[in-house]
């Protein structure tokens, strides 16, 4: 079936088909280089459901937690590796990929924390390993700090920090973000044929709560500065193993220095932290460079056992 089809297909789906039909997509096409494939997974939240994927056994679990405004979908190219050592959860926030929107009145902290905790809880295997990427940083210590009895290692990669919020870097994002609105709508119709990724971030895409849940989240993460800016302060994340990887690629170099700063600062505020610079890697490490994000998981799981 071509793309163009399949788009109008699922714009047509209403409700918890439509929501089937995602979830069913990404998880083919996260099934896809993973040998012994996926699991679907799911948790009613108050009438609204949280969905994941899960491949591999074993050990503490490795809960996923993608940037701003992304779903389970980025981490196609660590999910293999990581699947191959122990049990992989890789979920989507309210509102993204396949989970349903939460319907609260304007973005809020309390609602990606306490999906995150439930979903770990509901996981039933102990505390978990929160490896999150950017935004998705920032909620693991969010959570981490509430709940800390929920984590048993973190790995941080190039994770947001309250602290650096450009002027620049906001109107770069609100720009991004509106491209990929326009991308998500149009750009797989015109694709034609495509394979199970492209598929699948179709599906996402064709869904309009999506696209708003993609500028909620933005909008959430300016709000909410002062506020993750004071748990900060009184919080202390758990004595458990925390690795923070930093890109080196993507921003002028000052600008980059500074985050970079800002995230050795959460490593040596652990009790056992450290602090891995990535070269040659971009904002999405796990894209750029999946081997030493795996390499970084797998270590902090080994001490987390």
């Amino acid at each position: 079936m071509q793309t163009k089809q399949y788009v109008r297909e699922l714009r047509g789906a209403r409700g918890a088909q439509g929501m089937r039909e995602v979830r069913d997509a990404i998880a083919q096409a996260l099934a896809e280089h993973v040998p012994d494939g996926v699991q679907q997974g799911e948790l009613d939240r108050g009438g609204r459901v949280l969905r994941w994927v899960e491949a591999g056994r074993g050990g503490p679990p490795v809960v996923l937690v993608a940037g701003s405004g992304t779903s389970s979908l980025t981490w196609a190219p660590v999910l293999p590796e990581l699947a191959a050592h122990g049990r992989i959860v890789a979920y989507d926030r309210a509102g993204l990929g396949a989970s349903d929107p939460d319907g609260a009145t304007g973005p809020s902290l309390e609602s990606p924390i306490g999906d995150l905790a439930a979903l770990v809880e509901h996981l039933d295997a102990g505390p978990a390993v929160l490896v999150g990427h950017s935004w998705g940083g920032q909620l693991a210590q969010l959570l981490a700090w509430k709940r800390p009895e929920l984590v048993a290692g973190l790995v941080l990669v190039d994770p947001a920090h309250e602290e650096f919020q450009p002027p620049a870097i906001r109107v770069a994002e609100a720009l991004l973000l509106r491209w990929w609105q326009v991308r998500a709508a149009v750009a797989p119709a015109a694709r034609g044929t495509g394979g199970l990724l492209t598929r699948a971030e179709a599906a996402v895409g064709a869904h309009r709560h999506q696209r708003r849940t993609v500028l909620d989240e933005n909008r959430l993460s300016i709000l909410a500065v002062s506020e993750i800016r004071r748990r900060r302060r009184v919080a202390r994340l758990p004595e458990v193993p925390v690795t923070v990887l930093s890109a080196t690629d993507g921003l002028p170099g000052a600008m980059r220095a500074r985050w970079t700063v800002l995230q050795s600062r959460i490593a040596a505020g652990a009790v056992r932290g450290s602090h891995i610079v990535v070269h040659g890697a971009g904002h999405a490490i796990h894209a750029d460079q999946p081997g030493a994000v795996a390499a970084a998981v797998l270590e902090v799981v080994e001490h987390a056992r």
